[in-house]
């Protein structure tokens, strides 16, 4: 294997089997040639790499790199074939502390935006005048001094109360969100103290704005109930806090702006309410005044309005006694008529007609009677006549007798009806007799 073959081989195996990392270092031997491309060492107090950054990749650096200077790399290993030399090729350069915290505050922001803890319908909406602001800061900043300046320019009469905290280090964020959940939480009889809070601090570097980018503060920001301004460092600092806050102030003198209204404006709107107020209430007197004038036109004495109603009342009198008069009248008159109705009607002339009827009626019936009873009686005698002519008596008298079946009893009016042999009964004017038929001659 030539040397060659031996370099390309192991650039190969560096290449394929370590994969894109980070490095942290110091820069060495930096040296940056007219092609734009840089070269350096990264060492550290026991070792050190050459690398290489061509210029593709190190024109998104912002910053030149320096002697000394502390760094971090993300760079993937390599070879150089020519030397044998082991290298890095850099692809990304930053400053190492406030690199490492960049990194660290993006991962996060990407998270929590996930999350939904930046989303703008959370918001909570600011009082339009507070009653009571709690502002959570380090006493003895300068944020303190700022906040109060304004808020006693602005709004005097807010009460403002201080809750202490460390603005940074590594008790500055549990202290924070102790504040914020203290603040939450603090009532008077029942009612919450706190309508709004400032959480907030003056610049500084990005270290120490780092308890405001801790994963706790913003959760703490995110679960209270009171709106939060969020005011941390200067313009064009940007913490993880300002993007869960309901509002961002780009300075701590900004939010005491933001959350009072100027006293001046509100003093002359009550300047002007007074006018408007005091204008109304010289037209409602005014009004009032006419009303009373107009009334006090209509307004007479006692004693006449006594006198009116006095007459008015023996007029009522006089055309009550008419009114009476003439209902009683034309109820006499109906009266009459109604007696004058009612008298053929009355029970004893209604008696005396109904016996007369009655009488009248029993006569009638009793000469019936007798018609009916003459003329059956004349009718009688005439079938009484009538029978005794007709009557088969009649005829025995001159000799004839009637003749019947002595079984049958039925009249013999035929010769067929009887044979010799057989009884028959004659019947005489006097008695009868019963014979015996000997011989029958036909007819």
């Amino acid at each position: 294997m030539t040397v060659t073959q031996l370099n390309r081989r192991a650039k190969q195996l560096l290449e394929t089997h370590l994969p894109l990392l980070w490095v942290e270092g110091e820069l060495s031997n930096v040296s940056i040639p007219s092609s734009g491309h840089w070269y350096f060492t990264l060492k550290d107090s026991d070792a050190q790499v050459r690398c290489a950054m061509f210029r593709n990749r190190n024109m998104t650096v912002r910053f030149k790199p320096q002697q000394g200077q502390h760094v971090l790399l993300r760079a993937r290993v390599s070879l150089y074939e020519g030397r044998g030399d082991y290298q890095l090729i850099a692809e990304h350069m930053e400053e190492a502390g406030a690199g490492a915290l960049q990194r660290k505050f993006d991962e996060l922001k990407i998270k929590l935006a996930s999350e939904g803890l930046f989303d703008p319908q959370f918001k909570k909406p600011l009082p339009p005048l507070p009653k009571h602001i709690g502002v959570i800061t380090s006493p003895t900043g300068a944020a303190i001094h700022d906040i109060l300046n304004v808020l006693e320019r602005r709004f005097p009469s807010i009460p403002v109360t201080v809750i202490p905290v460390a603005v940074q280090g590594k008790e500055a964020a549990p202290q924070i969100v102790k504040a914020i959940e203290l603040a939450n939480r603090a009532d008077l009889a029942g009612e919450k103290i706190f309508d709004v809070l400032i959480l907030g601090r003056g610049g500084g570097s990005l270290e120490d704005l780092w308890p405001f980018n801790e994963e706790i503060v913003a959760r703490a920001i995110f679960a209270s109930n009171l709106p939060i301004v969020s005011a941390v460092g200067h313009e064009v600092d940007f913490s993880i806090a300002d993007f869960v806050a309901d509002l961002r102030a780009p300075t701590p003198s900004a939010a005491a702006e933001l959350i009072t209204p100027d006293g001046e404006d509100w003093l002359d709107k009550f300047i002007g309410f007074e006018v408007l107020l005091e204008d109304a209430m010289t037209r409602k007197l005014q009004h009032l005044q006419q009303k009373i004038n107009w009334l006090r036109s209509r307004l007479r004495h006692p004693k006449q309005k006594l006198e009116q109603q006095a007459q008015r009342l023996d007029t009522l009198e006089i055309r009550l006694k008419n009114l009476t008069h003439k209902m009683l009248t034309a109820y006499q008159t109906r009266l009459n008529t109604l007696i004058l109705r009612q008298k053929p009607l009355h029970p004893e002339i209604k008696l005396a007609q109904l016996k007369h009827r009655f009488q009248l009626a029993q006569q009638n019936l009793l000469r019936a009677q007798k018609l009916s009873l003459v003329q059956k009686q004349q009718r009688f005698s005439a079938a009484v006549r009538m029978l005794n002519t007709l009557s088969p008596l009649k005829t025995l008298d001159r000799g004839y007798a009637l003749v019947t079946h002595s079984k049958t009893q039925k009249p013999i009016i035929d010769s067929q009806q009887i044979k010799p042999g057989d009884k028959i009964k004659a019947q005489l004017a006097k008695g009868e007799f019963i014979a015996v038929v000997e011989q029958i001659t036909p007819p």
